[in-house]
Parts: structure tokens; C-alpha cells; sequence
């Protein structure tokens, strides 16, 4: 499964904004996607599955706590597609840049 397979659902990518923030229990995770979500206890546990196999999380035991972390290492795919893509958002930070340097300069 490539990453934008994984990161296509909206799910994940919530799992995903949740361990951007740091480690977090598989009870944590699951108490926050089944309220925001409504799905099953067993989906959840689906999502997290795929995100561990696809190296976009990972585990560690801790006493019968499941500690969930993400990985950094997948989005370096994302990062490579996503490059074609910067020229059209860079351009336009440097003008907003350069106006709001002008802005600053005139006061």
C-alpha cells in the first residue's frame, strides 16, 4: 500500500494528526476516533494495523499499555511527490514575502 492509499482516508490521517502531538495509548486513539468517527472498536484497531504495516506508526509494550508513535519516515514519499508541486506554492510565499517586507518598510 503506497502512502497516499494510507493517508487517503480520513481516519488514518486523524490517527495520524493525533500522534503528530506525541505518543499516545491504542485506548487514547481509540476513545478519540470512535467519538469523532462512530466506527467500532475492532475498526480502529484495523487503522492502526494498516498504519504499523505501513510504517507510518509504531508500537511498544508498556505493562499491557500498547504506546503508539508515528514515524516520519514514510512522508519522505509524500515529500518526493509533493516537489514537482512546491513551484507553484513557493513562487507566491516569496511575493507575499517581498510585499510584506514593502509593507513593513513603508511604516
Amino acid at each position: 500500500m503506497n502512502a497516499f492509499d494510507v493517508l487517503g482516508d480520513p481516519v488514518r490521517r486523524r490517527i495520524i494528526e493525533l500522534l503528530s502531538e506525541g505518543e499516545l495509548t491504542s485506548g487514547a486513539i481509540t476513545a478519540t476516533v470512535r467519538a469523532e468517527f462512530g466506527i467500532s472498536h475492532s475498526a480502529v484497531a484495523q487503522h492502526l494495523r494498516v498504519l504499523r504495516e505501513s510504517g507510518f506508526a509504531t508500537v511498544r509494550a508498556e505493562g499491557t499499555r500498547r504506546l503508539y508513535v508515528v514515524d516520519s519516515a514514510p512522508f519522505g514519499e509524500v515529500d518526493v511527490w509533493l516537489d514537482r508541486f512546491r513551484r507553484f506554492w513557493s513562487q507566491r510565499l516569496d511575493a507575499l514575502e517581498t510585499e510584506l517586507a514593502r509593507t513593513r518598510r513603508r511604516k
